[in-house]
């Protein structure tokens, strides 16, 4: 008898990459590498590389948190995930941050849009429509964490700083704007406008490197003179701002470190996030075994290119450690320090591998509070440290330590119909809000939901026609 060349991990749920229809996967570990293999009745057995690191894959499972709910749902569980979206009863997370699309209007027609956005594309949403997306906010979150306007482009909204104030009347946290640039490099009127806003406000740009190879193949133009005006306008008024990057395999991966570097040197940037292209909207097709950038390798290349992180500062985060690693620091003297080499490393862990509600980590807290605290106690008015790091303790910290102090590494990797494991989707808490009222994860959104999708929803809706299959 003869062992398989693989480790049979554990069994989950997918969706067959050809007729979308649910089918069982294996999560199978070979070569320390993770696949997911599908095997639907009609389009026989798929393969897919998830991940690059065994390791790092098994350790999400010691991140794991209790989901937090939506103070309503918005949709009835019927077909099953992900057919039902959302949120469904079933879904097991609340929206950490609503996407609320302006406009299918851009100024770009990027060849990798997800949204299908361009010129062409001449249909803004009306300002009624707006508000009752902007109601439905705040019903399923009361106090949204984070509201992402997006489009399109949205700043090209003909109404897009009566939106930004309307956004302002509801009780959201941080509002963020996704933008490639163009408007911010050349209109300072806007900027300045952005800038007596600034509270609260963070901006989502676009920023996929400083080489013209990558730019012209992602976003169909060299965009480098725009992109660093932008950012000088940026610092100037000290808007905050997060680099958004769209990596490519074999294209921008190897340039993570140098857009870490330059990231942590402009007196706007909170931090990057890294976002490996996924199978929807314009994006070409790829090998889903072979070609695909995973989490892993990216958290890997911000090791190697960027040892400021070390393995240890990466990690997954708790509410969907599948598909999100974080990395914290603290932007002081010119120099980043990770948060977590201010803490021992079993404490962490230890904190970490068991309950996960952060208020209630009193070893994590008392230990930064001891680091970082001059003179407040734990019950004081001090700004806390939950306020400036989503998904960290909440403590006091010196009134010297604020937001422009942080430096923060995220790696957000999206689900498509060739990755897709309905246990990780479940967990999704980035949303995408709609005139009606659903908010549906981002992920099955671009997969089943957007417009023109309903005849693919309809047919993966319907069971697959079984074929039997013999030794």
């Amino acid at each position: 008898m003869g062992d398989r060349p693989y480790l049979f991990y554990e069994l989950t749920n997918s969706v067959c990459g050809v007729c979308l229809r649910k089918v069982e996967a294996k999560v199978l570990i070979q070569d320390n590498k993770v696949y997911l293999q599908k095997n639907c009745p009609q389009h026989k057995i798929q393969r897919v590389l998830i991940s690059t690191d065994a390791a790092y894959y098994q350790r999400c499972r010691s991140f794991l948190k209790a989901g937090q709910m939506p103070q309503r749902f918005n949709t009835a569980t019927v077909h099953g995930c992900p057919y039902d979206c959302g949120i469904c009863p079933d879904h097991e997370q609340h929206s950490c941050v609503t996407v609320l699309e302006l406009t299918d209007h851009c100024n770009l027609a990027c060849p990798i849009c997800y949204a299908d956005s361009s010129p062409r594309s001449e249909r803004h949403r009306s300002l009624e429509d707006i508000a009752r997306m902007l109601d439905a906010v705040v019903a399923n979150e009361g106090e949204p964490d984070v509201l992402q306007l997006s489009g399109g482009e949205p700043t090209v909204h003909p109404e897009f700083l009566t939106i930004l104030k309307m956004a302002r009347q509801r009780p959201i946290k941080h509002l963020m704007v996704n933008t490639n640039g163009i408007r911010l490099a050349r209109e300072p009127a806007l900027v300045a406008a952005l800038e007596e806003q600034k509270k609260g406000l963070e901006i989502y740009l676009q920023f996929d490197g400083l080489e013209e190879r990558t730019l012209r193949e992602l976003r169909g133009v060299n965009l480098t003179e725009t992109r660093l005006k932008a950012l000088e306008a940026l610092n100037a008024a000290n808007i905050s701002t997060t680099l958004v990057v769209t990596l490519k395999k074999g294209l921008n991966d190897h340039a993570i470190g140098d857009i870490l570097r330059f990231a942590a040197e402009q007196r706007c940037v909170r931090g990057v996030t890294f976002q490996p292209i996924q199978n929807a909207g314009r994006a070409e097709q790829f090998n889903p075994e072979t070609d695909r950038l995973t989490l892993s390798e990216v958290r890997q290349d911000i090791l190697d290119q960027f040892p400021v992180f070390g393995d240890l500062d990466v990690i997954p985060v708790p509410c969907h450690p599948d598909n999100i690693a974080m990395a914290y620091a603290l932007k002081v003297g010119g120099s980043l320090v990770p948060l977590t080499r201010l803490m021992p490393e079993q404490l962490l862990l230890k904190e970490l591998s068991s309950t996960i509600v952060y208020e209630r980590l009193q070893g994590i807290q008392q230990h930064l509070y001891s680091l970082l605290s001059t003179g407040h106690s734990p019950d004081s008015s001090a700004a806390a440290l939950k306020q400036l790091l989503c998904c960290l303790p909440e403590m006091p910290v010196p009134p010297a330590i604020t937001y422009d102090n942080v430096f923060r590494v995220l790696i957000m990797q999206f689900l498509d119909r060739h990755n897709f494991d309905v246990r990780s989707a479940k967990k999704s808490c980035v949303t995408m809000v709609q005139p009606d009222g659903r908010h549906i994860p981002f992920d099955t959104f671009n997969m089943f939901y957007r417009d023109g999708l309903s005849g693919v929803l309809e047919t993966a809706r319907q069971p697959a026609p079984r074929l039997m299959v013999l030794p």
